[in-house]
């Protein structure tokens, strides 16, 4: 007698192989079998006419807070992920002594726009050591299982203190606690290190993250401890235009280390053809085995601009900010009165410093996000504002104004920022294909002003096994491939991934047809009515964790099978 059948799907098994209609056992939490005629079970899943899939393994998040609060780590796990891995880009809230809780607070806030006041609120501080913010994890119920890596910044600052937020080189002694305190994060199951190096991630105005100018010695210092430790993947981000200048050390650490080495890789209008250099260097790297890996997104990294969002062409505007302090309706009316109006359009050259002008100023690539009703992420240039201002002689920034006053004030529109300096995405269809590039950079749990990636994992099998219009398909089971089995190895977790006997019975069960992600809003249900942007998605029949639904249709069941990944602690398939 199996605990659950699976019965009648067609089994997408995470390997990359042709599809097959089978029914799937499930027993302790494992899939038991896969095929026809498998027996009794105490509860059965009918997946006739859907697809069954491993669940989504999500390797770039940010729920280093949330997850001491939310056991659902939503919005992912309403787009099918059952693994998050969080702690990247080289920030986090572990190692941390109590006088610098708000300080790495305002870091968090500063580089990846979750509100202060929501971390201040929301985290119930029961730690210092690494160690023991993994000990706070563990307790915490959970829906899906999550693992967490050592940022760089935070270990920085814990061992340098000022020195560490001033940038000073770190001395041998500095080097020695810093290293002891990545070997203590490992060994307590950390499953991975990350640090930030881009110029992109600020906080307190115009301050940088400790770490962001960390000598290559230094940093390779800290990122073989995990060769010394036997586990953990490293990850970075960097400076996208200037990448290729990182490939020299970061090839030399994964050779040296035999473990993942993982960097974000974007396309910038700035150096648009970087990325085929870099195929070039992963190709190597593929052949003489080095474990090199490109982290990359599956659309555009897109800015969204609203009255609600952090970030518009009006942002900076006087007769704008003299709105700032009014609830949304009450400036929303305000917004409507034409002399308001007047005055802010009227204002719109004199207040743009260099970088809003280059944010704001590229009217060629803000779109509205919703094209007849649906969010879409590869629009054709005849959908910009710049195309319509040629067209109807209108003044841009009027267009931009007007487009989001629809929908009561609340139109979101979308400004493609990496990805799409060629107004396709092409190259990504390229990039996808590539063995040495792997599925990340959702970003759950982060930007909760501005941007929106968070649905990637349903957006990668809408848009490129079905909707794309404007290019070629990707097939379904190598899309399924990307961000399962290929997505788990990066952080040795070889118990799941994959719909095979003895695999965690993670699963997706999706209805094809009714597969879609919804246009993103706005809500305000974090902790202290903090806000953040969400986005749902239709199609999902059920979700499960080890075996248990977590989602039906749509709707938490209540179940919280998840559980903290401790890292070097898969043996045999099975997380100890």
């Amino acid at each position: 007698m199996h605990d659950l059948l699976v019965r009648g799907g067609t089994v997408i098994d995470g390997t990359g192989s042709p599809a097959f209609v089978a029914d799937v056992a499930i027993t302790d939490g494992r899939v038991q079998a896969v095929g026809t005629g498998l027996g009794p079970a105490r509860r059965e899943l009918d997946a006739d006419g859907c697809v069954v899939t491993p669940g989504w393994v999500d390797v770039h998040t940010h729920y280093d807070g949330q997850a001491t609060w939310d056991p659902y780590l939503s919005p992912s796990t309403w787009h099918g992920v059952t693994t998050a891995i969080m702690g990247n880009c080289g920030v986090g809230f572990a190692p941390v002594k109590p006088d610098r809780r708000e300080w790495l607070i305002k870091v968090m806030e500063g580089v990846e726009d979750i509100p202060g006041t929501v971390l201040s609120e929301g985290i119930e501080w029961e730690w210092e050591t690494f160690p023991e913010y993994l000990d706070a994890l563990d307790r915490r119920p959970k829906a899906l299982d999550i693992g967490a890596q050592i940022p760089h910044s935070a270990v920085r600052a814990y061992v340098m203190g000022d020195r560490a937020i001033h940038h000073d080189e770190a001395s041998p002694a500095d080097l020695r606690e810093m290293r002891e305190i990545v070997r203590e994060g490992l060994l307590a199951g950390a499953v991975g290190f990350s640090t930030g190096r881009t110029f992109l991630h600020k906080y307190d105005g115009r301050k940088y993250p400790p770490g962001t100018f960390a000598t290559e010695d230094e940093v390779m210092s800290l990122g073989t401890v995990m060769a010394e430790v036997g586990h953990g993947a490293f990850q970075m981000t960097s400076n996208h235009p200037n990448m290729e200048q990182e490939m020299p050390w970061l090839t030399a650490l994964a050779k040296h280390n035999q473990l993942p080495v993982l960097f974000n890789l974007q396309q910038t209008d700035e150096a648009p053809d970087v990325w085929k250099t870099i195929l070039g260097l992963l190709n190597d790297a593929q052949t003489n085995q080095v474990p090199l890996f490109a982290g990359i997104s599956g659309r555009p990294l897109g800015i969204l601009f609203s009255w609600q969002s952090t970030l518009h062409p009006f942002i900076g505007v006087s007769a704008y900010k003299a709105l700032g302090s009014l609830p949304f309706k009450e400036k929303l009316k305000k917004l409507r009165d034409p002399a308001i109006r007047a005055q802010i359009l009227q204002e719109k050259t004199e207040h743009l410093d260099r970088r809003s002008a280059t944010l704001f100023g590229n009217f060629h690539k803000i779109f509205p996000l919703a094209i007849n009703g649906v969010a879409e992420y590869e629009p054709a240039p005849e959908h910009s504002v710049a195309a319509v201002a040629r067209h109807t002689g209108r003044e841009p920034l009027h267009i931009i104004y007007d487009w989001m006053m629809e929908k009561e004030g609340t139109a979101i529109l979308y400004f493609p920022s990496f990805n799409y300096s060629n107004e396709n995405l092409d190259h990504l269809h390229d990039l996808l294909q590539h063995e040495g590039t792997v599925n990340s950079l959702s970003d759950g749990g982060a930007h909760c002003g501005y941007i929106c990636d968070v649905s990637m994992p349903t957006f990668m099998l809408t848009h490129w096994t079905r909707d794309r219009t404007r290019g070629a398909h990707l097939p379904l089971e190598w899309i399924v491939k990307r961000q399962t089995s290929d997505t788990a190895r990066i952080y040795g977790l070889t118990d799941r991934g994959i719909l095979k006997p003895g695999f965690k019975a993670d699963i997706n069960i999706i209805d094809m047809e009714k597969l879609q992600v919804h246009v993103p809003e706005m809500v305000f249900d974090l902790p202290a009515g903090g806000r953040r942007l969400v986005q749902r998605a239709d199609g999902y029949v059920a979700t499960l964790v080890a075996g248990e639904p977590i989602f039906l249709n749509g709707e938490a069941t209540g179940a919280l099978p998840g559980k903290l990944l401790r890292g070097g602690k898969i043996q045999g398939g099975k997380h100890a």
